[in-house]
Order: C-alpha cells, then sequence, then structure tokens
C-alpha cells in the first residue's frame, strides 16, 4: 500500500510497536541492482554482541562463527594468545582469557550449541502434530505466505497476476479464503468467517489479533520483530520498497501487510485449536514474551567467549597491516606521472593498482567511489527504463541519456529500439503462453536447438550489455551517455565537475592522460551477475559514471566555469573512461577516438601497460579459481580465465569481494609498497587539502557506510547463510523475474550470498572480520566527524566497524575507543 509523503495514516495503539519491528528490517535490492547490504543495518543503535543476543533470543541466529572455527584459526597460527589477551584487555574482559584457551583447547568439532529461540505459534504446533509429513508448520506457513508474496509483486516475470488494485494483505484475505492448501480443523467456511472479521487497515488488524491473544504490551514489540525474522526475505523486499519511495519522499506499507499476514496466520492457528494445549500453557506462552531480555542476557553471557575469539581474530589481522602501514612511506613522486588512473575503491582494484604501479612506476593510480561522484540514473535512448548508477543509499539528482557526436538526430535509433524491444517482448510472451510452453522447442526444431547449443558454450565476448538492447553494433557506433546538464546549465555542471574533482584530489598535477576505470564482472547464467558489478554504481557496471565524468570534464565550457571556482584543468589533459573486467583482469578504453594527435602515443603505451598489468593480476588470482598450475602460462591461462567467464555451469566465475577486512583512507603513499591481497577498499586522501573537512565528511558518511554494508553482507551469509545468505547457487529459481530467488521451488525469499560465492568446496574463502578503518588525519577531526553524524557514531561506538588513525606526523596507528584514542 503506497502512500504520498502527505497522506494521512490511521494511528492505533500499537503502532510504536509496529514501526519499531519493521524498522529493524534491512532491505535487499531486486537482482538487476543487487547490492550489499548489512542486513544487521536496523540493530545498529545497539553495540553489537548486544544486537547479536536479542537476534539470538529472537530468530536463533548468530553474528559470530562456530567455535571450532576459531580452533582452526589457532591451528593456523593465524589466532595467537597475544591476540586473545590484546583482545581481552581492550572489552575488559581479562577473566576471559583462560575460557577462551580453554575452548581452543577442546577437541570436539563444534561447541556452538543451538541458541535458544523465543517460541511462535508455529512452533508451539510443531511440538505436537506435523501439517504434513515432513514438514513443519513453520514451513508450510512461510510457503503459503512466500508463494503469495511472488505472485503479488511480479512486475517482470508472470503472464498471469493476481489483482494488482489490492495490497498485498488485502489480496491476501482473498487468497487465503479461496485457499485449499490447508487443511483447518474447523473448515474453510470458518476460515472465511474469521477473516472476514479482521479490519481492512493492516495496522488495524494487527491490533485486533494482538488483543485477541492477549499478548502483553511488554512482549509485542519482540514478538512482531520475530515474526517479520521468521518471513526475513520477503521482509526485506518490502523494505526495499519502503526505502525506495521514502527516497522518493513518499512511503510504503507493505511491509506492516506482510506483519499482519504472519500475525494472522499464529492467531488462526491458535484459535483453530491446532495445539491440544490448555489455556494455562497458552498463559505461559504469551508470558515469556515479557522476558525477551532476560533470555537475551542470558545468550550474552555465553556468547561472552566468542565475542572475545571474534574480536581477538580481528586484532589479529590488523597487526600484520599495522606493523607495515606504520614503515616510511613510499616516496611521492616528484615529476607529475605520465599517466593518472582512478579506480573505484572496490577490494578487486587493489590488486590491478598494485599489478600497474609495478608494470610502470611512472604511473599513478588512485581510489575513488566507482560512480565517480554522479549522482545519476541511465536512460538508453528509445527506451522506458531509468536505471539509477549510484549507491542505493542516495536518489538520483539528474538523468542521463544518450547522444551521437556532432548532434545526429536519434529519431531513427530510438524508432529502431523501440521496435525490437516490443518484438522482443512479444516473443517472450509466445515462449511462455501455455499453448506453446510445451512445443516450443519442437516448434522452432533445429534453430532453436542452435541456438541452446551456442548459449550453452558461451561466446568469446561474454554476455551482451543492458544498454545495447535493441540495436545492432553498427547502430551503436557513436552513442555516448551525456549529462543534460552540460549544455543545460554549464556553470551548475562546473560545480559538480569542482565537487568531484576535490574529492578525488585531483585539484592539481593533472597528467596529460587521466583515465577514470570503473569496473563490472562478467559471468554467464548468473542471476547474481549484478553483485560482482559496481555496488556504489547501484549493482551496475561503472562503465556509464566513467565515460558521463570524461565527457564533462573534457567540456570546454565546464572548464572555464571551473578556473572560475579555482581549478585549471591544463590544457593538453585529456580524460577518458575505462571500465576493469574484474572476472578477467582486462582494462577496455572507451571513446578514444576523439583524443587530439598529440596523445595518441601515450594512449598506445596506456595499452601496452593494462595488458602487462592484467597479465601480473591474472597471474595472483590464478590459485584461487584453481589455475595456478599454469599461473605463469600468460596465454594459457588468460584463454583459461576467459573460459570462466564465459562458461553457463561456472559458480565461481570470479571470487568478488570475498576476503574483504580492511577500508584504508590516506594518500597512496602510505600503502604503495604493500600487498593487500586484494582484501582492502583503498580511498586516496590528504588531510591537508582538506580544511573544512567536507571531504573527509563524505568519506565517513558515504564510502565507509557503504564499505560497512558490504562487509557486514560478506560476515552475515558466512556466519549464518541459512538465514542471511542464498544458499546452493545449483538450486536458485529467479522470483518475479528480478526479485530474487528461491532455493529450490518455495520457502522464503533468498537474500544475500551464495555458498560458492563464499566457499570453495574445501576453504572458507571469506574469514568473517568486521571491517577495519584506517584513517590518516587528525584526532580533532575525525572526532568532530563522529560527533556531528548519528549514523557513523552508532557504527564506530557500536563495533559494527572497527577504526583506527594513522598519524599523518609519525605514521603510527591509534584505535578509537569511547573514552578517547588508544596506541594499536
Amino acid at each position: 500500500m503506497k502512500r504520498s509523503a502527505n497522506s494521512t495514516v490511521i494511528t492505533v495503539s500499537n503502532t510504536e510497536h509496529v514501526n519499531a519491528a519493521c524498522a529493524r528490517i534491512a532491505p535487499t535490492w531486486p537482482l538487476d541492482q543487487f547490492i550489499a547490504v548489512n542486513p544487521y543495518w536496523g540493530w545498529r543503535t545497539s553495540p553489537a554482541p548486544v544486537a547479536a543476543a536479542t537476534l539470538g533470543a529472537l530468530g536463533g541466529t548468530a553474528l559470530t562463527m562456530p567455535r571450532s572455527y576459531f580452533r582452526g584459526e589457532w591451528a593456523a597460527a593465524r589466532l595467537t594468545k597475544d591476540d586473545i589477551e590484546m583482545a581481552a584487555a581492550f572489552m575488559g574482559e581479562r577473566s576471559l582469557v583462560d575460557a577462551a584457551m580453554t575452548v581452543l583447547a577442546e577437541a570436539t568439532e563444534d561447541s556452538q550449541l543451538p541458541i535458544p529461540r523465543m517460541a511462535l505459534v508455529t512452533d508451539v504446533c510443531d511440538r505436537e502434530s506435523a501439517p504434513r509429513p515432513g514438514q513443519t508448520w513453520a514451513e508450510v506457513v512461510t510457503h503459503q505466505i512466500s508463494q503469495h508474496c511472488a505472485a503479488h509483486f511480479d512486475r517482470w516475470q508472470g503472464s498471469w497476476h493476481p489483482g494488482r488494485e489490492v495490497d498485498l494483505f488485502a489480496g491476501w484475505r482473498l487468497q487465503l479464503s479461496a485457499s485449499h492448501g490447508v487443511k483447518w480443523r474447523h473448515g474453510a467456511s470458518w476460515v472465511r468467517e474469521q477473516i472476514s472479521c479482521l479490519p481492512e487497515q493492516p495496522d488495524a488488524a494487527i491490533t485486533m489479533m494482538l488483543s485477541a491473544m492477549s499478548m502483553p504490551k511488554t512482549g509485542q514489540e519482540a514478538y512482531l520483530t520475530a515474526l517479520l525474522l521468521s518471513v526475513n526475505g520477503w521482509a526485506a523486499w518490502c523494505a526495499y520498497e519502503r526505502w525506495q519511495a521514502r527516497l522518493a519522499g513518499g512511503d510504503d506499507d507493505e511491509i506492516v501487510g506482510l506483519l499482519a499476514i504472519r500475525l494472522a496466520w499464529e492467531w488462526l492457528l491458535q484459535i483453530d485449536g491446532r495445539s491440544k494445549s490448555d489455556e494455562a500453557m497458552w498463559n505461559e506462552w504469551r508470558q515469556s514474551w515479557t522476558g525477551v531480555n532476560e533470555l537475551a542476557n542470558a545468550i550474552s553471557h555465553e556468547q561472552r567467549v566468542d565475542w572475545l575469539l571474534q574480536t581477538a581474530t580481528e586484532m589479529g589481522y590488523q597487526s600484520t597491516l599495522i606493523s607495515a602501514l606504520n614503515k616510511t612511506t613510499d616516496p611521492i613522486l616528484e615529476d607529475v606521472p605520465s599517466v593518472q588512473l582512478v579506480f573505484c575503491i572496490d577490494v578487486r582494484s587493489e590488486v590491478i593498482r598494485r599489478a600497474l604501479e609495478t608494470a610502470a612506476r611512472e604511473i599513478q593510480t588512485r581510489g575513488f567511489a566507482g560512480f565517480f561522484g554522479l549522482p545519476i540514473a541511465y536512460s538508453p535512448v528509445g527506451s522506458a527504463l531509468k536505471r539509477p548508477q549510484l549507491p542505493g543509499l542516495m536518489a538520483p539528482v539528474f538523468n542521463v541519456t544518450e547522444t551521437v557526436a556532432g548532434g545526429a538526430d536519434l529519431t531513427g535509433l530510438r524508432n529502431e529500439r523501440s521496435a525490437a524491444l516490443g518484438n522482443r517482448q512479444r516473443w517472450n510472451s509466445f515462449r511462455s503462453a501455455p499453448s506453446s510452453v510445451f512445443t516450443f522447442v519442437e516448434s522452432q526444431g533445429l534453430l532453436y536447438g542452435a541456438k541452446l547449443v551456442k548459449d550453452s558454450l558461451g561466446h568469446a565476448h561474454g554476455p551482451s550489455k543492458w544498454e545495447h538492447d535493441g540495436l545492432t553494433k553498427s547502430s551503436r557506433q557513436g552513442l555516448r551517455p551525456r549529462l543534460g546538464l552540460i549544455d543545460d546549465d554549464p556553470k551548475a555542471a562546473a560545480e559538480l565537475a569542482h565537487r568531484v574533482l576535490r574529492g578525488m584530489g585531483l585539484t592539481t598535477g593533472l597528467s596529460p592522460l587521466v583515465v577514470l576505470c570503473g569496473h563490472g564482472g562478467q559471468t554467464m547464467n548468473n542471476p547474481h551477475a549484478a553483485g560482482l558489478d559496481c555496488g556504489a554504481c547501484g549493482g551496475q557496471t561503472g562503465e556509464v559514471n566513467a565515460r558521463v565524468l570524461a565527457d564533462l570534464l573534457n567540456s570546454e565550457t565546464v572548464r572555464t566555469h571551473l578556473t572560475e571556482l579555482g581549478i585549471v584543468v591544463p590544457f593538453e589533459t585529456r580524460f577518458i573512461a575505462g571500465l576493469h573486467n574484474t572476472t578477467t583482469d582486462e582494462i577496455e578504453l572507451f571513446d578514444t577516438e576523439s583524443l587530439p594527435e598529440s596523445h595518441q602515443s601515450d594512449l598506445v603505451r596506456l595499452r601496452e601497460r593494462l595488458g602487462a598489468a592484467g597479465q601480473l593480476a591474472r597471474s595472483e588470482r590464478a590459485d584461487s579459481l584453481g589455475l595456478g598450475d599454469i599461473s605463469k602460462q600468460p596465454e594459457r591461462l588468460k584463454r583459461a580465465v576467459l573460459q570462466r567467464a564465459n562458461d553457463w555451469s561456472q559458480v565461481r566465475p570470479e571470487w568478488g569481494l570475498a576476503g574483504n577486512a580492511a577500508f584504508i583512507v590516506a594518500p597512496r603513499q602510505r600503502t604503495r609498497q604493500m600487498d593487500l591481497g586484494g582484501r582492502s577498499f583503498l580511498h586516496d586522501y590528504d588531510w591537508r587539502l582538506d580544511t573544512d573537512l567536507a571531504v573527509l565528511t563524505l568519506i565517513m558518511t558515504a564510502p565507509m557506510v557503504v564499505t560497512n554494508w558490504i562487509n557486514m553482507q560478506y560476515h552475515a551469509s558466512t556466519v549464518d547463510n541459512r538465514r542471511y545468505g542464498s544458499g546452493n547457487k545449483m538450486l536458485h529459481n529467479v522470483v518475479g523475474g528480478r526479485i530474487g530467488v528461491f532455493e529450490g521451488n518455495g520457502g522464503d525469499l533468498r537474500i544475500g550470498l551464495s555458498i560458492q560465492s563464499l566457499h570453495d568446496g574445501h576453504t572458507l574463502r571469506h574469514p568473517p572480520l568486521r571491517l577495519s578503518v584506517f584513517i590518516e588525519a587528525p584526532r580533532e577531526g575525525i572526532d568532530s566527524i563522529i560527533g556531528a553524524h548519528t549514523v557513523v557514531h552508532e557504527l564506530v561506538s557500536n563495533a559494527w566497524l572497527n577504526l583506527l588513525r594513522i598519524d599523518p606526523s609519525t605514521g603510527q596507528t591509534e584505535r578509537w575507543t569511547s573514552s578517547g584514542w588508544i596506541t594499536a
């Protein structure tokens, strides 16, 4: 149920509890815009161990690994007694050192017992009888709700849909009244009668049902939260719908409708008499919900050793970085570099940056958020679609479309694409029509069989790009994404360019050639392919943003206004866009035909350097891809990597951001001589150029939050894949064309990462460490930003990340604590 920002909301007595429960659920983005999300985002106001205990009590989840994992880290010497003692001192838990050592000495495979969870009505019913052989009531209810949600929210896949004129809750009332999927003790007519008594508004229905169930006020928030956690996948989708509506200035209440539906199942099962338990037992059950804090406190006490081991493991990793960061920085290049390349801060960029700097000392690389500071959405010419190209935390301000060099008329291309997309839609409708679903391949004969073989073998140039849909290669020639602001308001365009260049630290010393290098993955038959693209670009590649910014910065009019704002771009400086293919480590350059003759020799040398760097990067990654035996055979290795990228059956074409553990905000000289193993986000920052702290504020309130989201998505998918990951990729079925996936043919909507993105079948590829953020800046500046921004303060003070500071003068590292900075 969508509503505008000014519409009236019915106020009911338990609105506060409903809002609090809904606020606990983090959103999940659709598959074509799949970005990393911290699934604990709604819990950031509490310290991580406290939130973990509460989540354990309500959902049975854990935020740390089983103790057998830490024993493995101990055996591999990645966790030491010094780490444990240092962590114990930091946490004020010195008395737990012996207990931790005892845990590490245990010989059992896994000493972490299941976390006791508050019982829902479905759990009570399961204790006495199963709804069907081999199924629990929790599974049946989840499946029923999930199928309804899948049909209700589908706008892109199904040919038939339930009525869309009603909201989720209203549609469910109609659906369940006619459903024969569950045999009710009192019969279907009884169910229809009960449902007809419910208020039409979900918030009012929630109030009525809680009252009918005699749920104590003090237990309602916890109970409602637990209900949403039991269908967390669809709750996350509803949270996304609300997130997007609020970004646009409105609101969306479908998550309240989902909560009403899940509560209604509890209410119906209880009054249907499924459980033979007497009223005394139900009274005890109701009262138990007033004691959630006591259970959470008990869980918290039991998990103290686990959090000590978690913190010690993180400190052990930090120690390896600190010792290297404390060393003398790499000397600053005295001359202007021949080429500057600006990469996304993505951890995969660290590998290719290091390879480039190895291949050519005169090249300078920099790190900046991959959307390049452009708050844009992208609409290809002739298409009605509009795609955000920026972090999910933000809403686009400008729209980018395509133009042709010289201002040629686009009517023909617009008509060509519109017609092609229309024909494709009709073709897809024919393929999926009930009358042809069983005869389609047979009717097409060998022609379609050849297509199936071609698809199974892959193709050398990878999957087609979304931007290219509906146009032939020749038709696309010359098309470029362009920001209309350049022509409409060049002064405003210059102000945008000024903010971007200042954020990058590129205000002086510009090279003759500056490459703005976005990134994207290359995979086949992968519903989560967008998860390998740029999260900063809304789960898209960075190509559009890089090309738009290069065009903006090459504009003579914009440069004139930039001079008035204090940034002089040398006449000989030219910006070009590039795209780092993170699956193959190839870098493609765009729009190079516009470069003047004076830059062509530089371009030739750059291509040679990029080729050499790609070779080094592939060699470094070969072992992790199971290609270590050919790591020293460049051409063979390149062919093997390309084959993986084009193999529709390959479940691990690359490792994405697995292993991410640090975010370093400092000049490149601080880290240039370090091998960070592709585990660190790198953002260039020079505090001396940031006298008003505007750049550091932006970094700590945007990229630092985004890297926390990435880190926590990988963390949650690793420590509890059943609840926060998407399970086995081999069993995925796409829901609603783009909404998400089921694992198998039903159950809850799966969110997060698959097992194959985290584990290679033998070894865990993502050690779940909370992000360690290193910032090279004075204490006062960092402290002032923490104090002024609530979200930053919550993440830092509640230990959802680790904050450390590199002293610009001495290079020594300090650790943030609530009582001040201490030596790390």
